[in-house]
């Protein structure tokens, strides 16, 4: 045997597709999930709670809106999960569809409805705080109009998935859905600059220094943290919870299969 037969052959690199179904399988999701959740939602509520607290009753009222500003620290972080909920969706719907990645269905079924939730939080507090500032409860700024937008694609992306009798073709269609309506992320991010909006323009840029004093921006970042942890935990706990319910799915219809055999 010569020296070349001797070598091994080398291994071809890991498709990204194959790492990814490495976390498809039911159980070590859950364990992982299981591991990871206490981690999310315990810190989750507590910066919530010091973050509000800190902001509703200790943080300075702004000179030109008062104590009305403080409804910030429940309206930015809820503005800010509402967008990035939907990141998430479509990457999951990039995932499934790409993939077919089984867990990503899930997670897609389940950040809907958790981030319909938080899009009608941010559109609640934005219409409470915009009466005191523009005297009405709603006007059709860019950009509330287009975070509107967003909450119907929640409720529609919500309807899609479970309008098909086959779970499969919802979880088709819904993916495509979240795809396409993804468009409206960046018109809710740039509609203050590219239109002349009564919405003020963002305080906190990657680009420039904040505009808001640090006494105000720093409960504000720790309702944020805490806002995104608990949806963070929210979102896993219904994931774990979809797919304990198919597994149980699976084995009451094989326990149903092998009693109807004659």
């Amino acid at each position: 045997m010569d020296a070349s037969s001797a070598v091994a052959p080398p291994r071809s690199a890991p498709k990204p597709g194959r790492s990814l179904h490495r976390f498809a399988n039911p159980g070590r999701f859950l364990r992982l999930s299981g591991a990871v959740l206490p981690y999310l939602a315990l810190p989750g509520l507590l910066l919530t709670v010091i973050g509000l607290t800190w902001g509703l009753c200790f943080a300075p009222a702004d000179w030109q809106q008062g104590d009305a500003v403080r409804i910030m620290y429940v309206h930015v972080p809820a503005a800010w999960l509402a967008s990035a909920g939907y990141v998430g969706l479509a990457i999951c719907s990039v995932l499934s569809l790409v993939w077919r990645h089984p867990l990503a269905d899930l997670a897609a079924v389940e950040i809907g409805p958790v981030g319909a939730g938080f899009t009608a939080l941010c559109l609640a507090t934005g219409s409470l705080w915009g009466k005191p500032m523009w005297g009405a409860w709603w006007v059709w700024d860019a950009r509330l109009t287009s975070v509107l937008v967003l909450f119907f694609l929640y409720l529609g992306h919500i309807a899609l998935v479970r309008a098909f009798d086959e779970p499969e073709r919802g979880y088709r269609a819904g993916a495509i859905l979240a795809l396409v309506g993804a468009v409206d992320l960046p018109i809710i991010k740039f509609s203050v600059e590219w239109w002349n909006t009564l919405h003020q323009p963002d305080s906190i840029t990657l680009t420039g220094a904040p505009t808001m004093a640090l006494t105000m921006l720093w409960p504000l970042f720790v309702a944020a943290l805490g806002y995104t942890l608990v949806f963070a935990a929210i979102v896993l706990a219904r994931t774990r919870a979809a797919v304990m319910e198919r597994r149980i799915r699976g084995l009451l219809m094989a326990k149903a299969n092998r009693e109807a055999a004659p």
